[in-house]
């Protein structure tokens, strides 16, 4: 019961996560467009009162008419619509999640003993860390003289997330290291909403109603964290998915797997954030493309050293093969699966049976072999001999004896 209502609440925190993430990114990616989409005010009057650019459009069956202040206007409405609750709200379900699943579950998702041997509590408290230590170091370097030389800044961050990725891979399983990675990503852009860009709006709107300027820097430091936000949106939705394609965290080289694919995508979203300005260099778009044509082609399978040693021996027993299977992953892919936790085969998947197994042969020896992601944390502890057990049956064609 308890693993049944573990699977509930992590679909329903997906669920949340789910929508909450599109209303947020949603709410992002249209104000990056309309910022760069303004055009200057037609009417005289609207100069005057304050506005400096505006912009039509035609969406559902009607028309609307944004208009921007250059700082803010005469008087204030008496509704003025704030956008953060979107972004609180993915992170709460996100942070949910990752409690729910890499924290609770953390000896099956979290901890790889092939990779560190590292206790549960140990591993929750570096998973925590790397969370908090994120923002701040960020934050720091942020308002620190750096802060106002935005490539050096720029420079340095990058350098900081590397050197993240990297430790998080060498201390987690990859899966684990992946949403670590990401979210420590979205902490860092859900407290800059809530530490830097919601308390420049609100000394915005109270000096306005004060009749008095606001302080220049909270718009100034708004804009840079709106700017950075931006180019973290495609990696952590990268990261989101990939839990899905045990060929990129389950790599040897996890680590710069992940690293040159968040870069890509902050490459990637910066073209099209210059692209709604008017005119950009397709330099940024082409080199996020390049780099994940190049990922692409150095993860591809290729013959190792354990496949060219499988290629000369003898094509094992099946029934051998059978065995090390339904003993290393049966518990978990079962009609009705035996390890604590699991309330259903992991993706519909069985191994019951010689018929099963050898229909997923392909997928047994890609999770197994290839990745070795699978047994997941290794938690039945598969030996290097078995996994050329069953890298030789594949290679011999993965047929019933």
């Amino acid at each position: 019961m308890e693993a049944y209502i573990v699977d509930w609440l992590s679909l329903v925190g997906r669920w949340i996560h789910f929508i909450t993430g599109i209303a947020w990114i949603g709410a992002s990616f249209y104000f990056v467009w309309l910022d760069n989409h303004l055009q200057a005010p037609q009417s005289p009057a609207d100069v005057d009162r304050g506005v400096s650019g505006e912009v039509w459009s035609v969406h559902g069956g009607g028309f609307y008419h944004a208009q921007k202040y250059r700082l803010t206007p005469p008087k204030l409405p008496e509704t003025l619509h704030w956008f953060k609750w979107e972004a609180y709200s993915t992170w709460l379900s996100g942070i949910f999640l990752l409690a729910l699943i890499y924290w609770y579950g953390a000896e099956v998702y979290l901890i790889d003993s092939t990779v560190a041997d590292v206790g549960k509590a140990a591993a929750i408290v570096i998973g925590v860390t790397s969370l908090l230590g994120g923002w701040i170091v960020y934050d720091l370097l942020c308002r620190s003289a750096l802060g106002r030389q935005e490539l050096k800044l720029g420079m340095v961050l990058a350098v900081f997330l590397m050197a993240a990725a990297y430790l998080l891979c060498q201390v987690f399983s990859g899966r684990g290291a992946f949403i670590h990675f990401g979210a420590m990503l979205g902490t860092i852009m859900v407290a800059n909403v809530a530490m830097v860009i919601i308390p420049g709006q609100k000394e915005l709107v109270q000096a306005t109603r004060e009749g008095r300027s606001p302080d220049p820097r909270h718009g100034l430091m708004g804009k840079q964290r709106s700017v950075h936000n931006t180019y973290f949106t495609l990696p952590v939705l990268f990261i989101m998915i990939s839990n899905h394609y045990a060929m990129t965290y389950g790599h040897e080289y996890n680590w710069l797997i992940l690293i040159t694919l968040s870069l890509a995508g902050a490459l990637i979203r910066a073209y099209f954030v210059a692209r709604h300005s008017g005119s950009a260099s397709p330099l940024p778009l082409a080199i996020g493309i390049v780099l994940l044509v190049i990922v692409a082609a150095a993860i591809a399978p290729g013959v190792s050293s354990v496949t060219r040693e499988a290629g000369t021996a003898v094509r094992p027993d099946f029934a051998q093969v059978v065995m090390v299977i339904q003993k290393r992953c049966g518990g978990c892919h079962a009609a009705e699966p035996t390890q604590p936790g699991f309330t259903a085969p992991p993706a519909g998947i069985v191994f019951d049976t010689e018929q099963d197994i050898s229909a997923q042969a392909y997928l047994i020896h890609q999770q197994t072999v290839v990745s070795k992601v699978m047994p997941i944390g290794n938690l039945t502890q598969m030996t290097e001999e078995e996994r050329k057990l069953i890298d030789r049956w594949f290679m011999a064609g993965a047929k019933v004896n």
